[in-house]
């Protein structure tokens, strides 16, 4: 089994931030860090997992409805911690590129899942766009692409036909499904209460379940979450 920060380090600290990705790089044993990305009004690929802001920030409203400059004025709150900030994938590469190079003891280095947040709005040219940034920075071979929209991996197979590639959905039979439509993806994606195949019936295909717990700043009391 291999442990990836799902958001960074999410249950310790705001999801989504340069705080967060900071504290998973630190971590030993880990594999990877998953983060999520959508594009702002004027084209800016920005790291943070609901389409609107209203959840993590003080403001209201869709991503897509903020110009980066805007975005940058919202606050996430950290406890005693600086506030954070709505993070660029610029940013969050240059924390993070030092990590995915392979080590010279090891020979390998931390990977980094980027979710494509467009399985609601299709954000027209976000493939392009993290393509041609990680493959400047020539960390390709140290990032998977995932989405729950299929046709987008189908464009990312088409801009770079070595990316690894992986469908995600609820349930492990529906990733299958979607995988076996052409979307180009080797690996599955399910929610880890979804995986509704048999250990032979998954045999052949690299497998990453997903799950939820609670997240920064929320507690678990008795069943239930309290803000």
């Amino acid at each position: 089994m291999k442990i990836w920060a799902h958001r960074g380090c999410s249950q310790r600290y705001p999801e989504n931030t340069i705080l967060s990705f900071e504290k998973a790089a630190s971590l030993k044993h880990l594999t990877g860090i998953e983060l999520d990305i959508q594009l702002t009004r004027d084209g800016e690929l920005v790291v943070i997992h609901d389409e609107r802001v209203d959840r993590t920030t003080e403001g209201t409203g869709y991503v897509r409805d903020y110009t980066l400059a805007q975005l940058k004025k919202l606050h996430i709150y950290a406890g005693d911690r600086p506030e954070q900030s709505i993070p660029t994938m610029e940013e969050v590469l240059d924390l993070l590129e030092g990590h995915m190079k392979p080590d010279s003891e090891t020979g390998t280095g931390l990977k980094l899942n980027i979710e494509l947040k467009n399985g609601v709005f299709a954000y027209d040219g976000m493939e392009e766009k993290i393509v041609e940034m990680v493959h400047r920075r020539g960390l390709q071979n140290a990032v998977v692409y995932s989405t729950f929209y299929a046709r987008s991996l189908a464009r990312l197979k088409a801009l770079d036909g070595e990316a690894e590639l992986a469908i995600l959905d609820t349930r492990a039979s529906d990733c299958i499904y979607k995988l076996k439509g052409g979307c180009g993806a080797a690996a599955i994606h399910p929610f880890k209460g979804g995986i509704d195949l048999t250990p032979e019936e998954l045999a052949g295909y690299t497998v990453r379940a997903w799950m939820s717990g609670h997240l920064y700043p929320e507690k678990p009391t008795g069943g239930k979450l309290v803000y």
